[in-house]
């Protein structure tokens, strides 16, 4: 892929990602998050080995690699999609998909606080903006019942998600993207099921009918946003991809309008703090 594409690649990522919102938020009216979680995972892993199949194998790889993308699909692919599809469940799509796109100011306070960055006018500006986009979309989701406590669920996933783009950086070194991905997300369904099984809770590996369809459509868009991303990544600068693929919360509103009529309330204060937390981002990222 070429520099010029990545773009256009990042974007996509971002509305794909916005579609797997809207389809959960859906599927999540007959059943549990974890459900939703096992199926997304299922439907990755057989996706994305069909795509090493086809595009000429596993390719090189090293040791530390494989072990990167795997520590990635057991933080960000399971822990990370556990709370996000959790949040999606209990304070709707929008303020999820907001809240989650954080994981940049996790990534920056990482990079501060681990690898000695210095702190700038930009990271100042981008937090301030993002804290007040926060308190925005609490006070708007507040008016339509959600309790602040119940922001902590997304902003897990947010956390999770910002530590796990570093870890697949890492990987990308030694690893093609698709050969990649399949080690995180096959890593990640092995170990979640092995989870379920140990804990007694084998039956929600199996979905109710009206949901099905949802799931296995927001599994095929969940996985292939994430691997646009890391396709995104190998040819273009986490400064150029990343404040783009974090317009995804701007689609979700956009959809929402759309799809989720009658399931999911926005307001005035829910729609501006999804606009601050994007911009606030957009400081963070691409003017660090």
């Amino acid at each position: 892929m070429t520099p010029a594409a990545v773009p256009a690649v990042a974007l996509t990522s971002a509305l794909v990602s916005a579609s797997a919102t809207i389809l959960l938020r859906r599927g999540l009216r007959h059943d549990g998050p974890y459900t939703a979680v096992w199926m997304n995972l299922a439907v990755g892993t057989v996706l994305v080995w069909l795509a090493v199949a086809f595009s000429g194998g596993f390719g090189p790889s090293s040791v530390r690699s494989i072990a990167f993308f795997a520590l990635a699909g057991l933080i960000g692919t399971v822990g990370g999609r556990i709370f996000r599809f959790r949040g999606i469940d209990l304070v709707g799509a929008a303020i999820t998909a907001a809240i989650i796109n954080l994981s940049p100011l996790v990534s920056s306070a990482l990079a501060i606080v681990v690898l000695g960055e210095r702190v700038t006018l930009p990271i100042l500006a981008g937090t301030l903006v993002i804290v007040t986009g926060t308190t925005l979309l609490s006070s708007g989701g507040r008016s339509g019942g959600v309790r602040p406590r119940q922001l902590v669920i997304p902003m897990v996933a947010a956390v999770c998600f910002g530590v796990v783009a570093v870890l697949r950086k890492i990987g990308l070194a030694d690893m093609g993207p698709v050969a990649g991905f399949a080690i995180n997300v096959s890593a990640a369904f092995v170990a979640f099921t092995v989870f379920l099984v140990v804990a007694g809770q084998s039956a929600v590996m199996a979905c109710r009918r009206e949901s099905l369809p949802y799931f296995v459509a927001a599994g095929v868009a969940e996985n292939l946003s994430v691997l646009l991303l890391i396709v995104a990544l190998t040819a273009g600068s986490v400064s150029v991809v990343a404040p783009l693929s974090s317009v995804s919360p701007i689609f979700v509103l956009a959809l929402s309008f759309f799809f989720l009529r009658g399931i999911e309330l926005l307001n005035a204060r829910i729609v501006v703090g999804t606009v601050l937390i994007v911009a606030g981002v957009y400081l963070l990222t691409a003017l660090r």
